[in-house]
């Protein structure tokens, strides 16, 4: 977290639009990537919050989510080009991770709205903006556990 505060005020320092997001990204597919692309074009750097297993299991994803653990779902995310940082909180929310860094944007998928998004309040107090961008139909990590389950 150190390290990510003193990129964030370099970042802003050089005038730099934050984005920020977050999730669990267990097993990526096109519906994450799409996301990402999204919240990447609302700055110029991308930030992806990335829920701790702990937080995981609080969330009722189910008894064997995550599938992968913290450190490779956050290593997947770093490895994308659209992405800037990546950082894990423990908690269940962001809240805390985003009045830390004070993002420009906060960027949700479309099953949210923004009174629901953590840190909305705070961001946009700070003269950000919360965007909630459509979901890709079809796609989610529950639904493919669930296909594998079914051969």
């Amino acid at each position: 977290m150190p390290e990510l505060q003193r990129e964030v005020t370099r970042w802003k320092f050089l005038g730099k639009k934050i984005a920020f997001t977050n999730g669990v990204f267990d097993i990526i597919h096109r519906g994450h990537i799409f996301s990402l692309s999204q919240a990447a074009q609302e700055g110029d750097v991308l930030i992806v919050g990335v829920n701790a297993d702990a937080s995981v299991k609080r969330l009722n994803k189910g008894p064997e989510r995550p599938i992968n653990d913290q450190d490779s779902r956050a290593l997947v995310l770093a490895s994308m080009v659209m992405v800037d940082a990546v950082v894990i909180f423990e908690e269940d929310t962001p809240l805390e991770l985003i009045k830390a860094i004070l993002p420009d944007v906060i960027v949700k998928g479309g099953d949210y709205t923004v009174d629901q998004v953590a840190g909305a309040k705070e961001v946009i107090a700070n003269g950000g903006k919360v965007v909630i961008n459509p979901i890709v139909e079809g796609f989610s990590t529950t639904g493919i556990v669930k296909k594998m389950r079914e051969g």
